[in-house]
């Protein structure tokens, strides 16, 4: 679980998230995030004992963004665009894969 978890303002163990959909395609999540000092450390240390035992995906302590969270950093929430689904609006491409940029992921031709 990241430490950067998304939970819901008043419902424990939701998430606010809503999905921003043009011409019926995903363009975007969107999510409220975590701002509690002492459960964000905890959940910092926990990422800690996973990389000690060789999870290369577990995240350092981010001293700086502890210490706006204990300054009283405001509610905050994140949204993720994707440049391949941006990319497929303006071009009007029904397919991700007609914008992907690695030729690898797409389709060989028969």
């Amino acid at each position: 679980m990241s430490p950067l978890t998304k939970m819901h303002r008043t419902k424990a163990g939701l998430t606010e998230r809503f999905e921003l959909m043009v011409n019926g395609k995903e363009l975007a999540n969107a999510y409220s995030e975590l701002n509690d000092p002492i459960d964000q450390y905890e959940r910092f240390v926990e990422q800690m004992k996973l990389a000690d035992k060789g999870d290369d995906e577990a995240m350092v302590i981010d001293h700086d963004f502890m210490r706006a969270l204990e300054y009283g950093m405001p509610p905050t929430s994140g949204i993720g665009i994707g440049i391949d689904r941006l990319t497929m609006l303006m071009t009007g491409q029904q397919s991700i894969q007609e914008v992907l940029l690695f030729p690898t992921m797409k389709p060989e031709a028969d």
